[in-house]
């Protein structure tokens, strides 16, 4: 036997509730023919009749008052349940949970966010960064931003652009300036374990891999920063981390035609999960202020 829809029951007490086709109809914003039918529809398939139609309304019959007793709090409390993930989807007033690398959610970002809860002061934002890959699921994140393609294939990503790694030294470092990328090999250098391995690509399209034992190394990216502008040696950044110092001039771009590996930026969220309004929000503008920054090289 086929199963009542829940579309028929929350018809069914609609229409009990109404006493009237011609009402209920109005309230589901059906005909009166549709609303007819998909009674019968629902009497057909439990084998009884429910309600009593005449000139008068319509009327509850015995079988259609122990159903309706058994079912109209369970339909009406799942359509309340609908009501308010609908809200929850579509409102601008809310929490909102993102993920992001800390070299890029910290520093690079932070005009950013400071924009963000400006424009939008109803929106709760719970930011959580980590270098390491953790599961945006686990987690209970609606969005989070990714460097480089992710192989779980239940997350939708969207490619936004990528960032260079590029070298650069401060103006007060003590050893001379290296003028190649042969040179670079006896320069000094401070690297984060992530990116201690330089693979260097020229803007004409040859490549040099630069294996070299860096004198500091660090695991956080802000330290590298700080070594470097001391003086403490040339390093391999993301623009978007040195972007500042390049202007202020505590750190100068050197061997200009090289560059890292393109640092990838991807936002993903889960494949099955419907994005909120809010998710949707800071994706449009996350785009847009990305799309304006120097350091960042928006896809097309």
């Amino acid at each position: 036997m086929r199963k009542p829809s829940l579309d028929d029951l929350n018809i069914f007490i609609v229409a009990a509730n109404q006493h009237s086709l011609t009402a209920a109809a109005a309230k589901l914003k059906m005909t009166i023919a549709t609303v007819s039918r998909r009674i019968s529809a629902l009497e057909a398939t439990l084998g009884v009749e429910l309600l009593h139609r005449s000139t008068k309304g319509l009327t509850l019959t015995p079988h259609g008052e122990s159903y309706y007793r058994e079912c109209e709090e369970l339909v009406l409390a799942l359509d309340q349940r609908i009501l308010n993930l609908d809200q929850a989807l579509h409102s601008l007033s809310g929490p909102l949970k993102i993920m992001a690398p800390v070299n890029l959610g910290s520093g690079p970002l932070d005009a950013f966010w400071r924009h963000f809860i400006h424009h939008y002061p109803d929106i709760a934002l719970t930011i959580e960064l980590d270098n390491n890959v953790v599961d945006i699921r686990d987690h209970q994140a609606d969005i989070a931003l990714r460097s480089g393609p992710q192989k779980d294939s239940t997350l939708i990503q969207k490619y936004l652009g990528y960032i260079e790694p590029i070298l650069v030294a401060s103006p007060t470092m003590k050893h001379s300036l290296p003028h190649t990328v042969e040179e670079l090999q006896a320069c000094p250098s401070v690297a984060a374990k992530m990116f201690s391995e330089w693979q260097l690509f020229h803007q004409a399209g040859s490549q040099h891999a630069c294996h070299k034992s860096h004198f500091h190394i660090s695991n956080d990216m802000n330290i590298v920063l700080n070594l470097t502008k001391s003086g403490a040696g040339v390093a391999l950044m993301p623009a978007s981390m040195v972007a500042n110092s390049l202007q202020t001039g505590e750190l100068i771009r050197i061997l200009p035609e090289w560059q890292g590996r393109h640092r990838e930026i991807f936002l993903v969220w889960p494949y099955r999960r419907s994005l909120s309004a809010r998710a949707k929000l800071f994706r449009s503008e996350l785009t847009e202020f990305l799309s304006r920054q120097s350091w960042f090289h928006s896809a097309d």
